[in-house]
């Protein structure tokens, strides 16, 4: 079978692996020289911790297992079976965390609630104020920058992956794509998976496509200096995730407001290093569409007083900061939103922040249902 993938983010390399994997040619097709978007511009961050029970966590352990076996693969990628810590500070807090052990799927996720020595034992980098920590094993990290071009580099050794970056496909047809260098791929599928990327051919093919896009800001540090041993969230990622609905987040909402530059740019904390030691860190959410093209100071500063809270130090100098764009599900419970938009043309879009968690899950998903 010959396969054309169009659009090299996690979600279109993710199904362009599997395609080689079950031994079939790939032609991927990307508008970039090389993928630029919500892919390279998030936390690397494998994120089984709030996802929703069902079919969401479903996917996302699944995920979580396939990263483990791709990364063993490419050590390039980065992959960490890093964990993560999501702090607390107050009773409130402590409360969702302690009602989340509850879960019929907490063992799954690996929860654990560690007071602050226990915490501290596992990373010491936190030194701030702390009253305990929700410790969830199953969390890990790659390398959002890098990633896909390790998976394109190891593909490329398979002798059945070709890649052609700096090409805009501007038309599909039965399992065949046109491009704007005038030449015409043929295939027996077409997998489109074109992210935020959803005017123009997107729009034509699906026009009524349940997908809003969501803008986020982040940042990244210098080196810390020191290690940082997992992932750590604050406690407003309780909001965030619906892992964590309950009476006891009514009851922290109801009685622990958010700071007001948190709750106008629908904030949380996370926080992930890199490989150099550097910290990525973020985010913010707007669902307000079309977006500014600039970024907002505010929200930076926020998180620099949170992060400084939570290590009892200052953080290292700012080094980047960035805005980006993914697509998202409108209905938030579906975990991907799959298509046929012709005869042998499938769109996958729509995962929202959950992409780079669970791209190889919902690749396999596409490859499983399409019998490849």
């Amino acid at each position: 079978m010959r396969v054309i993938v169009v659009g090299a983010g996690v979600v279109g390399t993710m199904h362009a692996w599997h395609a080689v994997e079950r031994g079939h040619e790939v032609l991927h097709i990307e508008r970039e020289a090389e993928a630029r978007g919500a892919s390279l511009r998030n936390f690397g961050l494998v994120w089984v911790s709030g996802r929703a029970g069902g079919e969401e966590l479903e996917t996302a352990l699944r995920a979580r297992a396939l990263w483990e076996g791709i990364g063993t693969r490419v050590p390039e990628l980065g992959f960490r079976p890093n964990g993560s810590l999501t702090v607390v500070t107050g009773e409130a807090e402590l409360a969702v965390a302690q009602a989340v052990l509850q879960r019929p799927d907490a063992t799954a996720r690996g929860y654990k609630l560690l007071g602050p020595e226990e915490a501290r034992a596992l990373n010491p980098a936190l030194r701030g104020r702390m009253l305990a920590a929700l410790w969830c094993e199953r969390d890990a990290a790659v390398e959002p920058r890098t990633a896909q071009r390790a998976l394109k580099a190891e593909l490329l050794t398979s002798g059945r992956y070709t890649f052609l970056g700096g090409r805009e496909v501007r038309e599909v047809g039965s399992s065949a794509v046109h491009d704007d260098h005038g030449e015409v791929h043929t295939g027996d599928t077409v997998i489109l998976c074109t992210g935020a990327w959803l005017g123009g051919l997107v729009r034509e093919l699906a026009p009524e496509l349940p997908v809003r896009r969501v803008r986020l800001q982040m940042m990244q540090t210098d080196p810390l200096g020191e290690e940082l041993t997992t992932s750590v969230a604050d406690a407003d990622s309780f909001r965030y995730y619906p892992a964590y609905d309950g009476e006891a987040l009514a009851a922290m909402a109801a009685a622990q407001a958010q700071p007001p530059v948190a709750e106008v740019h629908r904030m949380q904390l996370l926080m992930v290093q890199r490989r150099d030691g550097g910290l990525t860190i973020g985010d913010t959410h707007e669902y307000e569409d079309p977006f500014g093209f600039d970024v907002v100071e505010d929200p930076y500063e926020h998180l620099a007083g949170v992060v400084e809270g939570i290590l009892g130090r200052p953080l290292p100098r700012i080094r980047r900061r960035w805005a980006g764009v993914y697509a998202q599900c409108t209905d938030t419970a579906r975990v991907v939103h799959r298509q046929q938009v012709r005869d042998g043309v499938w769109l996958v879009t729509g995962p929202g922040g959950r992409g780079m968690t669970c791209a190889p899950a919902i690749a396999e998903t596409t490859a499983d249902e399409l019998g490849w």
